[in-house]
């Protein structure tokens, strides 16, 4: 490799962040790396991302069908659906040998699980859909190779992790668990006590030894070498340790992640960084940098602010937080939820959302049977930090059992999220209105698990054989806001976004606007549990706009728009420029 002056000054400067007088030493062990991995990363795309661009967020054994592996199956399913026409990117979550958190402690950076595929399965499903490979770069498991030998006192990983005295203070440490944070381990040199996050069986790294940084990097260049279009930084907020400190969103963790950025766009132009922090929304966003940091960043304050207004038929808080939400970045955008393979995180919601009202939504989702799980605060208590549940569940009505209604109100919510400016990300449970798997929760005893059902293709297929069945719906229901969305200019994750004041608690209504073609569409969603009428301005009307998508919705005498309970409508107009 050989850089441009200013992208070496560039690297030294991030480099110096992190190592200090040993960042030139450093630099050169990273560009000779780089230039090892270089030709074997795939050639860069001009393209960032267009109105075509939607994530679907899967495991990679999601479906299992008899002796053939389950990448194939998840393969073969999704064209025989004709989702490979409608979603473009799919998000295989950890694939990788792991010994617990269902892949997100990985003992084997470089191999497939050969219970879930191949490689070679992997560039099969690369030829029909561009790929985002989760970096599980905070933490490893216990069983892997690098603990194991750190236990025998090997070097040079006897440095690979972060040792602490079980005595030190360590009460500003921000927390994501209720699990301690120091494990003992019985090591070569006696009992050692090691950092651990996230779980007793995922031990941190040490970024702070430039070692593990070249070992994370050479993986990093080998996912893009195996086809991943998109990399997500998994739990990146808690990347680097510095006693004293919260041990979140550090200036080293942002420098990791802007040294990734510069080399990323060196070396294989077109691949995408994106960011996981479940965090307050100015947190959040602060991994964008200066447009110099990660291209995406999750919108996380959206799953539990789209469940709030439909659990309380008021759509006020979303809305305040989306005429106050900024235009990320050129070169820069956001990936908008409502489920993933996590719950719905809480924290998101702070100065969002009063206490009272949080503690409303956490009981209406246990209403609904959902679970909750806790984080240790810095005073020493544990709070709720996210809510257990499949999102389909969370909006039912433990008292009415109207199937229609609970699936227009889904697919409702669904509409919402697809409408807002940023790349649409929809979970595979989504597409079809899986609900709670209690079952799932009992046999694991982990509250995630509720929302982490795996599948025998055939029972799938069964499920949506019939079509009046919820799954069947569901699916239907997507497919049709798919296809329409991705043909829409003002449906661009750049398109401008603006809030239309029409004066009702219980109605979402969103304006995007393409710059180029002049394009407008009007999102509109009731959440009430009654009927809304409403008169939009003409341009939206019934002699102007086009009617895209809509459910729920009729038009009465002089204009006016009827919204059903969870009613919803996408009506576009075209202005002359």
């Amino acid at each position: 490799m050989c850089p441009s002056v200013t992208l070496q000054t560039q690297l030294l400067d991030c480099l110096t962040t992190l190592y200090g007088d040993g960042a030139g030493a450093c630099l050169a062990r990273v560009l000779a790396l780089a230039g090892q991995h270089r030709e074997a990363m795939r050639a860069g795309r001009e393209r960032l991302w267009d109105a075509r661009d939607v994530v679907l967020i899967a495991y990679g054994d999601q479906l299992q069908h008899g002796a053939q592996t389950p990448l194939a199956t998840l393969r073969q399913f999704l064209q025989q659906q004709g989702l490979t026409e409608l979603i473009r990117i799919l998000h295989i979550l950890p694939f990788f040998p792991s010994s617990s958190d269902d892949g997100f402690a990985v003992s084997d950076y470089e191999h497939v699980d050969p219970a879930i595929g191949s490689w070679c399965d992997v560039r099969e499903l690369a030829g029909c859909v561009d790929l985002m490979f989760d970096l599980v770069l905070n933490h490893c498991s216990t069983q892997h190779r690098w603990f194991q030998q750190y236990l025998a006192g090997q070097a040079p990983y006897t440095g690979y992790f972060i040792e602490s005295d079980a005595a030190a203070d360590l009460s500003q440490v921000t927390r994501p668990r209720s699990t301690p944070l120091l494990t003992p381990f019985r090591t070569a040199a006696g009992v050692r006590h090691v950092w651990t996050t996230f779980s007793a069986d995922q031990v941190d790294l040490n970024w702070a030894n430039p070692d593990v940084l070249l070992e994370m990097l050479h993986v990093l260049f080998s996912y893009v070498a195996h086809g991943a279009r998109i990399i997500r930084l998994d739990a990146i907020a808690y990347l680097w340790k510095q006693i004293d400190t919260p041990c979140i969103h550090l200036r080293q963790t942002h420098a990791v992640v802007k040294l990734m950025r510069l080399l990323l766009d060196a070396c294989a132009p077109g691949t995408l960084l994106l960011t996981e922090t479940n965090v307050p929304h100015d947190e959040n966003v602060s991994y964008f940098g200066a447009g110099d940091e990660a291209h995406i960043v999750y919108q996380f304050s959206l799953p539990p602010l789209v469940l709030d207004a439909f659990l309380n038929r008021d759509a006020t808080p979303l809305m305040s937080w989306l005429a106050q939400l900024e235009p990320a970045r050129p070169g820069t955008t956001y990936l908008n939820f409502t489920a993933s393979h996590d719950g719905v995180g809480l924290r998101p919601l702070e100065s969002l959302l009063p206490a009272e009202r949080v503690e409303r939504l956490v009981a209406e989702i246990i209403a609904r049977g959902g679970l909750t799980s806790t984080r240790r605060r810095t005073d020493g208590t544990d709070s709720v930090y996210e809510l257990n549940v499949s999102y389909f569940s969370a909006l039912g009505d433990p008292a009415d059992h109207d199937t229609v209604t609970h699936v227009r109100r889904f697919l409702a919510a669904q509409a919402v999220m697809l409408a807002l400016r940023g790349i649409p990300a929809v979970y595979f449970h989504s597409l079809f209105g899986t609900p709670n798997d209690r079952e799932g929760v009992r046999r694991t005893g982990r509250a995630r698990t509720i929302n982490r059902r795996k599948f025998q293709r055939d029972e799938l297929l069964s499920l949506l054989a019939s079509p009046t069945s919820p799954p069947a719906q569901v699916l239907a229901g997507y497919r049709q806001m798919l296809a329409v969305r991705g043909q829409q200019p003002a449906f661009h994750p750049d398109a401008a976004q603006d809030v239309l004041e029409l004066n009702h608690p219980a109605l979402i209504t969103v304006v995007r606007t393409c710059p180029t073609t002049g394009q407008q569409i009007l999102a509109v969603t009731n959440v009430a549990s009654t009927p809304v009428s409403v008169s939009l301005p003409a341009d939206f009307g019934p002699d102007c706009a086009a009617t895209l998508w809509w459910m729920g919705a009729t038009w009465g005498a002089g204009g006016t728009l009827t919204l059903l309970p969870a009613g919803g409508a996408w009506l576009s107009t075209y202005r002359a420029r």
